[in-house]
């Protein structure tokens, strides 16, 4: 193989463990809400656009009021972004999806997930349609000199083989990773986390054993509304958003969540996390208009073979 390959199939790698991170951060706030409560949230793609608009926003307020660079203020920001989705995401648990899911849905015709797809779809079009006429149908970018420099590992061996690797998107990968196992700490280790678990697994005999169902379900979803805040702060670093672009992240989340396992944190993750690696690496044998058919054939090819996805329910419930 020449160095020339060799290089750009290193380039791949690294791209697919960059982007294939944010994924899985991504996975894993729609793991969580799925995971605790089985709501079926195909507004999760909008609370990552929310989450990209605070960002650009209230960074470039920072940046002006601190006067701190525009990287600096942009990072500071997405903490924030997360804190305001994280409201969002218990206000509307706490007063609308709770009233077609959990107990107040068991034998009603809300039951199951019909009555959830359509609310969250309408929740879904209600958002993106409002953030169209708030904020226009330009792509926007966040004013971060970190999204066009690199650091270059390199050259290696007797063909002096360089790969680069972005600053923004380095510094979204050690977030994300960082981010994914502080939600997977929590929910094993705290007090708060096992409620949530017991919540999940019997709501009937964690009710009876004291536990607020219906507050662990909030926390669950505004923990999950803020993952996803977060990861949609970090992509916006270097990626162009628009009010649309959940719809083109969504999918992608569902498929990760499938392909870890439903019902998994830590499935979620690594569903997500293979789905960008395979998405990158596939670039270097096909198109690049077929890089998003490759993760789902491969999406296809494990619910063929393993319905239970990759960790199926050996791993822990979240």
């Amino acid at each position: 193989m020449s160095a020339v390959l060799v290089e750009e199939l290193l380039q791949r790698l690294i791209t697919g463990v960059l982007v294939g991170s944010m994924y899985g951060l991504l996975c894993t706030g729609l793991g969580m809400i799925f995971g605790v409560i089985r709501v079926i949230n195909f507004a999760q793609g909008e609370f990552m656009m929310l989450g990209m608009y605070a960002t650009s926003i209230v960074g470039a307020m920072l940046a002006t009021m601190l006067t701190v660079g525009p990287a600096a203020g942009a990072y500071m920001a997405i903490v924030v972004a997360a804190a305001v989705l994280a409201l969002l995401g218990w206000v509307l648990q706490r007063f609308v999806i709770s009233h077609i899911s959990g107990s107040r849905a068991v034998g009603s015709d809300s039951e199951g997930h019909f009555a959830q797809l359509i609310l969250t779809l309408g929740l879904s079009l209600v958002i993106s349609n409002l953030a169209l006429i708030v904020f226009g149908s330009s792509a926007m970018t966040v004013q971060s000199p970190l999204a066009s420099t690199s650091w270059t590992l390199g050259p290696f061996g007797a063909e002096a083989i360089t790969v680069f690797i972005n600053k923004a998107r380095a510094i979204g990968c050690v977030g994300a990773v960082l981010a994914s196992l502080a939600l997977y700490l929590f929910v094993q280790k705290t007090r708060a986390g096992t409620s949530m678990r017991a919540a999940a697994d019997n709501p009937t005999a964690a009710t009876i054993v004291g536990i607020d169902v219906e507050g662990a379900y909030a926390r669950a979803f505004a923990i999950g509304s803020a993952a996803t805040a977060l990861a949609g702060g970090l992509i916006a670093m270097y990626y162009p958003f628009h009010p649309y672009i959940g719809f083109e992240f969504v999918i992608i989340m569902y498929a990760g969540v499938v392909l870890g396992g439903m019902g998994s944190m830590l499935g979620a993750f690594w569903g997500g996390f293979t789905m960008g690696l395979v998405q990158q690496l596939s670039t270097y044998f096909l198109p690049f208009q077929l890089q998003n058919a490759t993760i789902f054939l491969l999406f296809l090819g494990v619910v063929l073979l393993r319905p239970q996805g990759l960790f199926g329910r050996s791993a822990e419930r979240a």
